[in-house]
């Protein structure tokens, strides 16, 4: 059963219109404030079984909120598709896809759209892919797990699995590829290095499939 609006406790209501206040100059003239407010509360409530800290809720709720946006407005056609999208799905969305998504992001800069997600998403990045990532100087603190959703999967041009099998969507169209690559979860620094670093040579070897230039 779907949860309305006015079903919300009325601290979420407020925290979905507060969201969707600062989203809404981004997309004038792509949305309307009843299509950002829907995809605000959706994000909420698929963010809200995994939330460790409430505290944190409104911006998560606003950084998914925007990833699901800017993908529905490159799906719709109202914003051109200048730059590959790529999509990292695994599990937990905690480890390898993170670690992926960071090293396209740092590589490829505004020369791609870089998504993430997960089949069971975790409520927290593994520390040990964010001291691994640290060291080669890039910051992944500000991302968080969370799962894919439909029209981030039909937005993107290639789509990357890393060991969630059929739980992974599939859409006609969409180029695949599954990387079999050491799930890190558990593991301590010095076990996700060598993952962080092939993570990194699939990386640039699909950069240059697709013809993007490192920074």
């Amino acid at each position: 059963m779907t949860t309305g609006f006015d079903d919300l406790p009325l601290d979420q209501q407020h925290l979905v219109h507060s969201v969707t206040a600062r989203l809404e100059p981004q997309f004038a003239g792509t949305f309307g404030p009843e299509t950002i407010e829907r995809l605000v509360h959706d994000s909420l409530e698929q963010l809200l079984p995994t939330a460790k800290i409430a505290t944190y809720l409104p911006l998560l709720a606003e950084k998914f909120a925007r990833q699901r946006l800017a993908a529905l407005a490159r799906l719709e056609g109202s914003v051109p598709s200048t730059v590959p999208g790529v999509l990292f799905l695994c599990v937990q969305n905690a480890g390898r896809s993170q670690m992926a998504a960071g090293w396209l992001r740092h590589l490829a800069g505004d020369r791609a759209m870089v998504w993430s997600g997960g089949s069971e998403p975790t409520s927290e990045i593994n520390p040990a892919a964010v001291a691994a990532m640290a060291e080669v100087g890039i910051d992944i603190t500000d991302e968080f797990p969370k799962p894919w959703t439909d029209e981030i999967v039909r937005a993107a041009d290639v789509v990357i699995t890393m060991g969630c099998g059929d739980a992974c969507p599939l859409y006609p169209g969409i180029r695949y590829e599954d990387w079999e690559i050491d799930d890190p979860a558990g593991g301590d620094l010095s076990s996700v290095r060598p993952i962080r670093d092939e993570i990194r040579d699939r990386v640039e070897a699909l950069m240059a499939s697709l013809a993007i230039h490192s920074t």
